[in-house]
């Protein structure tokens, strides 16, 4: 009973705390809401912020540790016969539905970061743990694959700007209409771009799929030496 106890009221105080910082930050200005105002109003102590947040940028941001870990753990249970693509952008919903969950917080943290130059280098810090974590997930699956790690951070990459071009539209209309539905049409499009590209998928030697060859060159190498790289590309095939 007595860890029943404990474990209910934990979440309560952090919610007091997130629900006082932002009414401070609203009130006062980010900038002006010190932690010692913010524990005041929720009626607790210094050490009982800073057991739940590290810092008072954490306290905007209080939810995306978990979200990162549902992400990892989500593609960490994928099968071998999942298609890597599919599989990552079902991953980046689920970040979509946790600003979901609660619109009218996730508005004001977006606002509140608009503002302050500070919580927008927090969040691309935050951004880019999402980012790492697909990567790393693709760059296992591609391995076999010669282009296995640039394929894995482009992929990666666009998913997240997709992901991201979606939620800063609904966050913009003050939360209106359906975020999960922007979400969708924002990966399908991403989803569409790649699939068909060659060995797009399993991926690896033998698949059966036309060579696409892409040669990066200086605009004053002679054409005769681009035709050379090219064809020398395609030998090693």
């Amino acid at each position: 009973m007595g860890t029943a106890s404990t474990n209910s009221t934990k979440p309560a105080m952090r919610d007091s705390l997130i629900a006082a910082a932002f009414q401070l930050f609203l009130e006062r200005g980010y900038e002006q809401t010190t932690v010692d105002d913010i524990v005041t109003l929720a009626g607790v102590g210094r050490r009982s912020f800073f057991r739940y947040f590290p810092s008072k940028e954490d306290v905007v941001f209080p939810d995306h540790e978990q979200s990162l870990a549902d992400m990892t753990e989500f593609l960490a249970a994928s099968a071998d016969t999942d298609d890597p693509l599919v599989r990552i952008c079902d991953a980046t919903r689920l970040v979509m539905r946790m600003y979901a969950e609660n619109p009218t917080f996730s508005v004001q943290r977006y606002r509140l970061t608009r503002e302050v130059t500070g919580l927008r280098t927090y969040e691309l810090s935050v951004v880019w743990r999402y980012e790492k974590t697909l990567g790393d997930y693709l760059r296992t699956r591609w391995a076999d694959r010669r282009d296995g790690t640039l394929r894995a951070n482009v992929v990666a990459a666009s998913v997240v700007a997709a992901h991201n071009h979606a939620l800063r539209h609904w966050l913009r209309s003050g939360g209106e209409g359906d975020p999960l539905a922007e979400v969708d049409r924002a990966l399908e499009f991403v989803r569409a771009t790649w699939t068909g590209e060659a060995g797009e998928g399993a991926g690896g030697p033998g698949e059966d799929a036309e060579d696409v060859v892409v040669v990066i060159t200086k605009r004053s190498t002679p054409m005769w030496r681009v035709v050379r790289e090219v064809e020398s590309s395609l030998g090693d095939s």
